[in-house]
């Protein structure tokens, strides 16, 4: 008989409400690493620059962050559209750049975030 097991992972939850906004963009799959299935994904909740990647401190300096990509992107096969959040409560904690550096938002991220999307409330 044969048998596979599988793990599955999912993003936390990072709303902090039911209301929200969101807007489609492209997702760019340049700088994404490829897990050991050969897969790309962008995970929801990370934050997004104007460019379609996601943002970095070195990189929000140069460009403008433009929301919180909603849910995760395979973006295996090149750039894909994805839903962009524009508006709404999140938890900080729980985004993918906070979870990458310990729970806390990089400040420079948060400055560019709460600047260019003033609706986004962070709590």
């Amino acid at each position: 008989m044969y048998f596979k097991q599988t793990e599955y992972e999912s993003s936390p939850e990072f709303l902090a409400s039911q209301h929200y906004i969101n807007f489609t963009t492209t997702i760019s799959d340049v700088g994404v690493r490829a897990d050991e299935n050969g897969r790309k994904y962008v995970l929801a909740g990370t934050v997004i620059g104007a460019d379609g990647k996601a943002a970095t401190t070195s990189t929000v300096s140069s460009q403008a962050v433009i929301g919180i990509l909603f849910s995760t992107v395979d973006v295996t096969h090149g750039p894909q559209p994805g839903a962009l959040m524009a508006e709404g409560y999140v938890i900080e904690a729980r985004l993918k750049q906070a979870i990458d550096n310990s729970g806390t938002l990089q400040e420079e991220i948060k400055t560019s975030l709460t600047t260019k999307c003033p609706k986004i409330t962070l709590r």
